[in-house]
């Protein structure tokens, strides 16, 4: 018998007044609410981590699916351009200047007389090679800079973050226009990596620094410091991978913005020179034939446009997948 059971009437008025109008109360008694079995926990199902969470949400969303098979796509196309046309892109011929399509040819000629279908594959080969390169680049080497600012913070987060303050302050295209003025006759890819991996390592460089920043925090890098471990093993063996998932997401969305920044180079007539097949350079070309053979600007437009929209996309599902908080939809 509790205490409540043992109190008169008298002193369960004051423990329990009468409520007043519309304060009455209805509590069901235990037995009559049992457990449902939609609230019980199944303990033989093992536990599973973010990543395969936000895999099975990947899987379920249709346009993870159609970017992801666009992607794919293309990067094939860049890999192995021989697959999908024989005719030389390099090779034209004047007397076929501006014809429309043919067996072949589906996408007719340009104005020097080469073949529109096959430059569009073989520039693929040129666009998305510099936009993966760049990426990969870009994580490295923003990602090594904003965790070490994020984890060790004082001194060396002033004057890295200082750093990255006058990177950040220069625009990429702009800065990228002025520096390749250097390299105008240089027909290498290499040249436009570099030099929008220099301009475009800071935003990596700051979202890297507040997961860091956000990571450390956590209980298990002070149960790992409590067991002997070092500050640089506890930075690349437990930090970094659970600050993954921003750096993930902002890789994916960039590739698409490098293979804009590419195109509009060459486009502009600073980036590869007209020798070297790219998008950029043949909508370039292209542009005087707006009006009267729209066809040809049309072609590597499109393949441009639906490339950048494919990375686009697919950023933006795996950050609804990996940060349920941000999900648009």
């Amino acid at each position: 018998m509790n205490e409540f059971d043992s109190m008169n009437e008298s002193q369960a008025e004051v423990f329990f007044p009468d409520p007043l109008p519309g304060q009455e109360r209805f509590v069901a008694p235990t037995e009559e609410t049992p457990l449902r079995a939609v609230d019980s926990v199944d303990d033989d199902v093992p536990p599973t981590s973010m990543w395969v969470d936000a895999w099975r949400t990947l899987r379920r969303n249709p346009l993870f699916i159609i970017s992801a098979i666009l992607a794919i796509f293309v990067i094939v196309v860049a890999l192995f351009p021989s697959l999908f046309t024989k005719q030389d892109p390099v090779v034209c011929n004047l007397n076929d200047s501006l014809e429309p399509s043919r067996a072949g040819h589906p996408f007719g000629f340009d104005l020097q007389g080469c073949d529109v279908y096959s430059r569009v594959v073989y520039g693929a080969r040129t666009s998305v090679s510099i936009g993966i390169m760049t990426t990969i680049l870009v994580t490295l080497i923003g990602g090594l800079v904003g965790a070490l600012a994020g984890f060790f913070g004082g001194w060396v987060d002033g004057l890295l973050s200082r750093i990255t303050d006058i990177f950040f302050a220069i625009p990429m295209l702009l800065g990228a226009i002025v520096l390749l003025q250097m390299f105008r006759t240089s027909t290498s890819l290499w040249k436009i990596i570099f030099t929008l991996t220099l301009f475009g390592w800071v935003n990596m460089a700051r979202i890297t620094r507040s997961a860091v920043m956000e990571a450390k925090n956590l209980e298990f890098n002070t149960a790992s410091t409590a067991l002997g471990s070092t500050p640089v093993r506890n930075l690349f063996r437990h930090i970094m991978p659970n600050s993954l998932a921003p750096i993930i997401v902002m890789a994916t969305t960039s590739m698409g913005t490098y293979i804009v920044s590419e195109a509009t180079l060459s486009f502009l007539g600073v980036g590869l020179p007209s020798s070297v097949v790219s998008w950029g350079g043949d909508i370039s070309t292209a542009q005087s034939l707006l009006t009267t053979n729209p066809s040809v600007l049309f072609y590597p437009s499109a393949a441009l446009a639906i490339t950048v929209l494919a990375f686009i996309m697919m950023g933006d599902a795996v950050k609804d997948a990996l940060d349920p908080k941000s999900r648009t939809a």
